[in-house]
C-alpha cells in the first residue's frame, strides 16, 4: 500500500483525547493530528519521537493531518487502525499471505453477524466463504522481539471472536488476521495480562475451529507493504 501523497516528519508533542496528537512540524509550526487509533498505544506513543502525517485530500476537512507512522528504536511502526485492511487485501490479492490464496472474489466491509461487517470476506467456487477479521498490532513491551495483542481491553473485539466461532459453526471458514505494523518483531502472542477475557476469547474460538495467522510489515514514509509470517506463540509473554 502506496500513500497517496508525500508524508510529513514531525516531532510528537503529545497524544491525548485518543483521537488526537499534537505535532511539531520541521518549520516550528505545532499542529493537531487525527490519530485514528482507539487503543491505548502503549509502547508507541513517546513524547519526542519522530513522527509522519499525511495531509487531508479535502482542504475544508477540520484537522488537516492525519498521524501514519511513529518512529520507535530503529524502526517504524503505523498506528493508523484504518489502513490494515487495505494492507491485507493487497497482499491476499498478490499471494503474500499463502494462507488465504486461491479465492477469486474478494469483497470488503460485508455485513455479518451482529450489526457486524467482517473486514473481508473471500468467495471461490467449491469451497465455504472465508470470512478474515484483520486487528492492528503495534505493541511490544521489553528489550526482545516479541509483539502482542491487544494493547488496552477490547470488547468489541471479544464479540468479534465469538462471531467467527459462530460462521465455523455454520459450516463457513473464519481466520483472524493479526498484522503487525512494526519492524523489530518475529514472534506475536496475545496480551493476557492486559485482557484476560479477550485471550479466553481467542483460546475457545481456535478450539472451534476458527483460525489465526500473523504477519509482518515492511515499513517506510512512502509505503507499508505485507512481509512474512511471525511466529505465533500465544503462550508466550513479554517478560518471557
Amino acid at each position: 500500500m502506496r500513500f497517496a501523497v508525500p508524508l510529513i516528519e514531525g516531532r510528537l508533542i503529545q497524544r491525548y483525547k485518543r483521537f488526537l496528537a499534537d505535532v511539531k512540524l520541521p518549520s516550528g509550526e505545532i499542529v493537531v493530528a487525527h490519530c485514528a487509533n482507539s487503543g491505548s498505544m502503549l509502547s508507541v506513543n513517546a513524547p519526542g519521537s519522530r513522527v509522519w502525517l499525511s495531509p487531508a485530500a479535502d482542504p475544508n476537512r477540520k484537522l488537516r493531518y492525519t498521524w501514519e507512522l511513529i518512529e520507535v528504536g530503529n524502526g517504524l511502526v503505523g498506528i493508523n487502525t484504518g489502513l490494515p485492511n487495505r494492507i491485507v487485501a493487497e497482499a491476499i490479492t498478490d499471494g503474500t499471505i499463502a494462507e488465504l490464496a486461491g479465492y477469486p472474489v474478494l469483497k470488503r466491509e460485508q455485513k455479518y453477524g451482529k450489526n457486524s461487517r467482517i473486514d473481508i470476506l473471500l468467495e471461490g467456487p467449491g469451497r465455504p466463504p472465508c470470512y478474515v477479521e484483520v486487528k492492528n498490532v503495534t505493541l511490544k513491551r521489553g528489550p526482545g522481539d516479541l509483539a502482542e495483542f491487544p494493547d488496552s481491553v477490547t470488547e468489541r473485539g471479544a464479540k468479534h471472536l465469538r462471531e467467527m466461532t459462530d460462521i465455523v459453526a455454520a459450516g463457513g471458514r473464519a481466520v483472524m488476521v493479526y498484522l503487525v505494523q512494526r519492524t523489530d518483531c518475529r514472534r506475536f502472542s496475545v496480551a493476557g495480562d492486559i485482557d484476560p477475557a479477550y485471550a479466553a476469547g481467542l483460546t475457545a474460538a481456535l478450539a472451534a475451529g476458527v483460525e489465526a495467522v500473523c504477519y509482518g510489515c515492511r515499513l517506510a514514509p512512502d509505503a507499508i507493504t505485507v512481509a512474512k509470517p511471525l511466529t505465533f506463540d500465544f503462550k508466550k509473554s513479554w517478560n518471557t
